[in-house]
């Protein structure tokens, strides 16, 4: 493959003295060399074109041998020295010390039209950061993160990329459920792709050690490469932090807009681009509801249920802010814009919300319509998807019956899972809303036609919803990867109608509710 490799990260930053793969903690070094475990049988599932484009890899490239090798971890690119990345993090409140790439390693980083890309192998083996673990990945866990990293990216949410996926050949022993009954699983690898995998984590570490030589160091390197508009003094060190909390800040509404959870918002999780980084057990809402997380690790507390995702992008900030306070020694700056985050989270939410309901003037009653709506979408399940999608298609002439009658929500009744519950408080809560929000219509300069059309292009059609997933899974497990083909080609065009595509916008069927895979999922890869 004719790609330009420019490794910056081994190049610029102190690396691990020690070059043996044993599990230890690594001390003043941002990386540790590392080769990816060979694997038995590799084989393609999927490559992604448009990522392999952004390398400069050709499609006849992508069907080579070498491809092949390369990104299965059987082959290293010429001139190049992978390493696996030393952090640490705070894993659901509390500090976990040193976690690192774990089963992750980074191959290179490759120059293509003035852009840099980062290339890292998941599930390719273990590292010095492995702790107990194998390093590997199996096969659902690796569909999910695929198809889910280019479904975010086609939806307009910064994240990171993927590039190809493909078997290991390998078998993997998990225990899915936690529930003391491993098996032996297909391995997989995925092929990520981002202009840094930075996290919260690679700075925490460095601080909880008061190693702030190398912190700065680390800090440094960030600015030079990815904020070149700071400089390298206190000055700089504060907006760039400033920066971060706005890239954090309007990722996280990017999720609320399209209904992602992420599931597990560790600050080893948070990237320190502002891209959407890790999928685990994330999930997207099926029922509108805040207080839901997908995480089993999280069913208890629900620590990171998505109505709590603006306040934990909060709380990971405060942690950065923490660890860089060692090179800025004020409080009041990192505090101020802290604060800061706060009154722009609820503007920027406020802003997103309306524009979801297609409302462009500005009116005293925006905000009340918009709580009461998230009020009475709770009381009933029903389909965030469809019923932001279905929304569009509300006439500003529609006129709300006195009587008890559903024909005012004809539009929106295939988002209801249980119909049968519109009647009583429930039906006179959406009546009542129905009403207020068919008058805002009419205070608006648009048509019909003309806000459908704006709000199409911010209520997707087709989301991955978790059922649609564990299809793909299931029917990969048996060597079929058609559904793996199938949703990837839907999910590249989400606010397109796609006819043809129909049978994948609908509620999440009844045999879901409750399947693994579908409706929680837990850490296990």
């Amino acid at each position: 493959m004719n790609i330009t490799i420019k490794d910056t990260f081994v190049k610029e930053l102190p690396s691990d003295s020690i070059t043996e793969n044993s599990r230890r903690q690594v001390v003043e070094a941002c990386y540790s060399y590392v080769s990816p475990t060979k694997t038995k049988a590799p084989k393609f599932i999927h490559v992604a074109k448009s990522v392999a484009n952004l390398l400069g890899i050709t499609e006849e490239e992508t069907q080579s041998q070498e491809f092949l090798n390369v990104f299965t971890g059987n082959q290293l690119l010429p001139n190049t020295t992978p390493y696996a990345m030393c952090y640490g993090g705070h894993q659901f409140g509390h500090w976990a010390g040193q976690l690192g790439d774990g089963r992750a390693i980074n191959l290179a980083e490759v120059l293509h039209n003035n852009k840099q890309w980062t290339i890292q192998l998941k599930g390719a083996g273990e590292t010095p950061y492995s702790r107990t673990a194998d390093g590997l990945a199996v096969l659902r866990s690796s569909i999910r993160e695929y198809l889910c990293s280019e479904a975010m990216h086609n939806l307009g949410v910064p994240t990171t990329r993927a590039l190809s996926l493909c078997l290991s050949g390998d078998e993997v022993m998990r225990d899915i459920l936690y529930d003391g009954n491993p098996a032996y699983e297909k391995g997989a690898i995925v092929t990520r792709v981002a202009p840094s995998f930075l996290r919260f984590g690679n700075y925490e570490i460095f601080a909880s050690r008061q190693d702030h030589k190398t912190l700065k160091i680390l800090v440094d390197y960030t600015l030079r490469n990815f904020y070149p508009n700071c400089e390298l003094n206190k000055t700089g060190y504060i907006q760039f932090f400033r920066e971060v909390s706005i890239r954090t800040l309007d990722m996280i509404i990017e999720w609320q807009r399209v209904g992602f959870v992420h599931g597990v918002m560790n600050t080893d999780n948070m990237s320190i681009l502002g891209l959407t980084i890790d999928y685990g057990p994330y999930g997207w809402l099926e029922g509108y509801d805040k207080g839901w997380t997908p995480n089993t690790t999280d069913s208890q507390h629900k620590r990171y249920r998505f109505g709590s995702q603006g306040d934990i992008g909060l709380w990971n900030l405060l942690k950065l802010a923490n660890a860089l306070y060692p090179l800025i020694e004020e409080a009041e700056p990192l505090e101020e814009i802290l604060a800061n985050y706060k009154t722009t989270f609820a503007a920027k939410y406020l802003g997103m919300m309306k524009a979801k309901l297609g409302l462009t003037t500005q009116n005293t009653e925006n905000a009340k319509l918009i709580t009461d709506l998230e009020t009475v979408l709770a009381k009933t399940e029903t389909d965030m998807t469809i019923f932001f999608r279905n929304l569009a298609t509300v006439s500003k002439t529609l006129e709300v019956p006195v009587k008890d009658e559903l024909t005012f929500l004809a539009e929106v009744m295939d988002a209801f899972y249980k119909p049968e519950e519109l009647k009583g408080e429930v039906l006179f809560f959406w009546k009542d809303w129905m009403k207020r929000y068919v008058a805002r219509l009419q205070e608006e300069t648009a048509t019909d036609d003309e806000r459908k059309q704006l709000m199409d292009t911010i209520n997707p059609k087709y989301v991955l919803r978790n059922y649609m997933a564990q299809l793909a899974i299931d029917a990969a497990n048996k060597d079929d990867y058609s559904i793996v083909d199938e949703l990837f080609t839907v999910l590249e065009k989400p606010y397109n109608e796609q006819p043809e595509a129909q049978k994948w916008f609908a509620k999440r069927p009844e045999w879901a509710r409750t399947k693994v895979g579908c409706s929680m999922l837990s850490c296990s890869s």
